[in-house]
């Protein structure tokens, strides 16, 4: 039996999720995989930071937190102010890195990467703007210090879409893709279907936290575009940052355009597009009236999709029905598994 220390900067809705899962999966973990793990830091903005190498009784971690409760008093050491002074100390062979996604430099979680990998722990996030911002150099680092880079739950959570290019589909070339990556606007523009103003679906989805106070990220397509980024760099091996692709949100949506589309026979969707050209590779992301035999049609509320174009398989998809912080969760614990396989 193999014993993991585990690290993890945030502990927001997935950080939670993802330490409720792990006390879940105890049993699997040491069944399937022969393994243990503890978590030995926990990292956040809000409620401190804790370093306690013999293991953080987790069920308390979640209960200080969730009670607005500082984490310091399960700290064995006094914990570090920063989060880079938390990575020197941590004693951990996995960092979780979960901390709000910079959609134009993907800082300061880049630099949080660099530094776990540099000190020789395995890194998994969550966070798209390291993947977009930092892919290629993060990788390197990682091969050059003999650990593993993971980032399964950037794009449509706990799906499996980059593990299935990395593992199962060797030597396929992917051409391009099209899905829907936003499950805020998607969600916006099923309410509106149903008689919802825009204000009042916006409204909607900040009441159940699909949507931020500020809901411009989703609502104006860069959640989209990021994704779209991170799809392209990863697996089709081109740098395209979320400011190169082209962009459109959904504010233009009027309950009349749906109206409209609804008589048709058609649905108004935030359309998330990238094709390979002569040129190099072109992304989009942009409103798109789809007619009911796409397979874009049918994929409704806070559900995503995604279908690839590849030399070898003409039109390969994957529906995801509606997410939440604990199929993200899901998402981290797999690169784990994948990690401790040597995958």
């Amino acid at each position: 039996m193999t014993e993991y220390s585990l690290a993890l900067i945030g502990f927001g809705n997935v950080g939670r999720a993802f330490a409720r899962l792990l006390l879940r999966k105890e049993g699997v973990l040491r069944q399937q995989f022969n393994a243990t793990c503890k978590v030995t830091g926990i990292a956040t903005g809000r409620h401190g930071a804790a370093i306690n190498p013999a293991g953080i009784d987790l069920e308390r971690a979640l209960s200080l937190v969730e009670s607005g409760q500082s984490l310091a008093v399960l700290s064995a050491v006094p914990a570090p102010d920063s989060v880079l002074d938390f990575i020197a100390a941590c004693p951990a062979d996995i960092l979780f890195e979960n901390s709000p996604v910079n959609h134009l430099t993907g800082q300061p979680a880049v630099d949080y990467l660099k530094a776990a990998l540099n000190k020789g722990m395995h890194a998994v996030t969550a966070n798209k703007g390291p993947v977009v911002h930092a892919f290629n150099e993060l990788t390197a680092l990682a091969a050059q210090k003999g650990v593993r880079f993971r980032f399964e739950s950037t794009v449509m959570d706990g799906a499996p879409i980059f593990s299935l290019f990395r593992g199962t589909l060797p030597a396929a070339e992917l051409r391009g893709f099209q899905g829907i990556l936003n499950s805020c606007t998607n969600i916006i523009l099923g309410l509106m279907e149903e008689g919802q103003t825009f204000d009042e679906a916006v409204r909607y989805a900040q009441s159940i936290g699909i949507a931020e106070t500020d809901p411009s990220g989703d609502i104006d397509g860069w959640d989209a575009a990021i994704k779209v980024s991170a799809l392209v760099t990863v697996l089709m091996g081109a740098s395209l940052k979320p400011q190169q692709v082209n962009r459109t949100g959904i504010r233009a949506i009027t309950s009349a355009m749906i109206a409209d589309a609804r008589q048709a026979g058609e649905r108004w969707k935030l359309v998330c597009t990238a094709r390979r050209t002569a040129s190099g590779v072109e992304g989009e992301v942009a409103p798109q009236r789809v007619p009911a035999g796409s397979p874009l049609y049918s994929v409704n509320g806070t559900s995503s999709c995604v279908q690839f174009e590849t030399d070898v398989l003409p039109a390969l998809g994957i529906v995801e029905g509606n997410p939440g912080p604990e199929t993200t969760a899901f998402g981290l614990l797999a690169d784990m598994i994948n990690i401790l396989r040597g995958q």
